[in-house]
């Protein structure tokens, strides 16, 4: 047994990623080993609690695998910590259908406690019907503790605990109201400088937690079973295409530097079963690493647009690969790093990319991204992704392979495109399940 629990809220936007954070360092700072997840396919906040913890999050997502899948991946990765920390997406019972793809239907698959953080900076006792109803709107849901954030003063902790007291839940503490602690933008975190300066207030949050929550009674109350039960029937105890493992393992080029980094560590590891993992920076780096497979994943290239364009090496070198039947995966900037042109703002400008498929991009203003789940049938399987972006794409490239739609069937006016062995996509696909080989045929 170790304690296990999922953190989640009563609304989005109540702190539990910070919150979150500073947990994972306070228990490391007892000597503990902690292994993180984070619930749906978000890169941001996995890599934020990564960064806590000192060791990668895994992103676990009912919808993009399957449910034995997601059992087998927090089994996997738990295995050797102490304590098993699950963030939740968005509140509660939000999913992308009802309560589907949800926190509340992740904490029941794994058979999880929750810990739930409510936001009352503008709120008193009438908190108490609202945790009544999050108690009991859903069976087969044991909420250990409620965490209170943002009170204001000792008097307003007192009417919160009576309001705890009398919807029956547990009340773990209380964090005051700090504005100070606020995570960085959409994008920040990934420069050195800006690292620093997170671990700092990760650090501080870790010691306001301390003071303030009763860790030791959190812990106690949230110990479960491990390994998780597998829920049955399944047809294996991972029910993944194996992947064909080559007698001689290929080479493999992953591009990882602050514009890509988009990645699930579940991919990474089925590229390792298969080759030698090899990593390169298209921002710093001058010359393409030998390789028989290079992946470019997604990121925020649109903020080193100018120093990618001032690679030209790197750029003629991976165009040579690809005219040369080299394969190539990419997703989301990775595509767009490709393409012709990219265009970091709207009027700015154009500045020339690998030219390998012929994709114009601009990063629109608008705070509107086309976001959501994606899925395509292709010949091998179905395969699934998410696809979040700010850009405005134009091209007059066909794809060659079947389209992808949205949860609704929709096709998706973002394609695949495929040009010799180069297949590419602004969707950012899981395979942790699939032989990734199988593009190739």
């Amino acid at each position: 047994m170790k304690p296990q629990f999922l953190i989640s809220a009563t609304t989005a936007g109540s702190g539990k990623t910070i919150f979150a954070m500073g947990l994972i360092r306070a228990l490391q700072k007892r000597g503990l080993r902690v292994q993180s997840y984070k619930t749906g396919p978000d890169f941001i906040d996995s890599q934020l609690l990564s960064i806590a913890a000192g060791t990668e999050a895994v992103n676990l997502d009912a919808w993009m695998s399957s449910h034995t899948h997601v059992q087998y991946l927090y089994n996997k990765y738990g295995e050797k910590a102490d304590i098993c920390i699950t963030e939740g997406v968005a509140a509660l019972f939000d999913g992308y259908r009802r309560m589907q793809g949800s926190s509340v239907e992740m904490a029941k698959m794994l058979n999880l406690p929750i810990i739930l953080l409510v936001n009352a900076r503008t709120a008193g006792y009438s908190t108490a019907p609202l945790i009544y109803g999050f108690k009991h709107f859903c069976s087969g849901v044991r909420i250990a503790g409620v965490i209170f954030n943002q009170i204001s003063s000792p008097a307003h902790y007192a009417h919160l605990r009576e309001a705890c007291a009398d919807a029956g839940v547990d009340c773990l503490g209380a964090l005051p109201t700090a504005d100070d602690f606020k995570l960085p933008s959409r994008h920040t975190c990934w420069t050195q400088a800006n690292r620093q300066a997170l671990d700092e207030q990760i650090n501080q949050m870790a010691t306001l937690i301390e003071s303030h929550i009763d860790l030791d009674r959190l812990l106690n109350r949230c110990y479960r079973n491990f390994p998780c039960p597998y829920t049955l029937p399944y047809s294996s105890d991972v029910e993944t295409e194996s992947p064909v493992i080559p007698q001689q393992k290929i080479r493999i080029a992953v591009a990882k530097d602050a514009a890509f980094n988009f990645t699930y560590r579940e991919n990474i590891f089925r590229l390792s079963l298969i080759g030698n993992i090899t990593y390169f920076s298209p921002i710093h780096g001058y010359e393409l690493p030998q390789a028989d497979l290079i992946y470019l994943p997604g990121g925020y290239i649109e903020l080193f647009a100018r120093q990618l364009h001032r690679r030209k090496k790197m750029m003629e070198s991976i165009k040579e690969y690809a005219e040369n039947g080299g394969r190539i995966l990419a997703e989301g900037g990775g595509a767009t790093y490709l393409g012709k042109t990219l265009t970091a703002r709207e009027g700015g400008t154009a500045y020339p990319m690998c030219d390998i498929l012929p994709i114009d991009t601009t990063i629109l203003s608008s705070n509107r991204p086309k976001s959501g789940y994606r899925k395509s049938m292709l010949p091998s399987s179905e395969w699934k992704g998410y696809e979040f972006q700010y850009t405005s794409a134009h091209t007059t490239s066909v794809s060659k392979l079947p389209s992808i739609t949205n949860l609704k069937g929709t096709e998706n006016i973002m394609p695949w495109f495929r040009y010799k062995n180069v297949i590419a996509s602004h969707t950012h696909w899981y395979w942790g399940d699939k032989d990734i080989m199988k593009l190739w045929e």
